[in-house]
């Protein structure tokens, strides 16, 4: 019985790791198993005003064309 005392601590470590690994992963499991299906508005809203910048951008300085670019020297 003495030896089992002076073993005890030893295994303590491992056995306390495993069974807070085995909890977080039944705890993780219950937030994926339900996914959000719908998609964020505001992400879809931030997309929509990145690309009317975009189109602005392009609008007011639009990319040199061939015959708009700067002679090299």
């Amino acid at each position: 019985m003495s030896e089992f005392l002076n073993v005890l601590p030893v295994l303590a470590c491992p056995v306390g790791m495993g069974a807070m690994m085995w909890f977080m992963m039944r705890s993780g499991n219950k937030n994926a198993a339900a996914p959000d299906t719908k998609a964020d508005p505001r992400e879809q809203e931030l997309a929509a005003l990145r690309a009317e910048v975009d189109g602005l951008r392009n609008r007011v300085r639009p990319e040199p064309g061939p015959k708009e670019q700067e002679p090299t020297r």
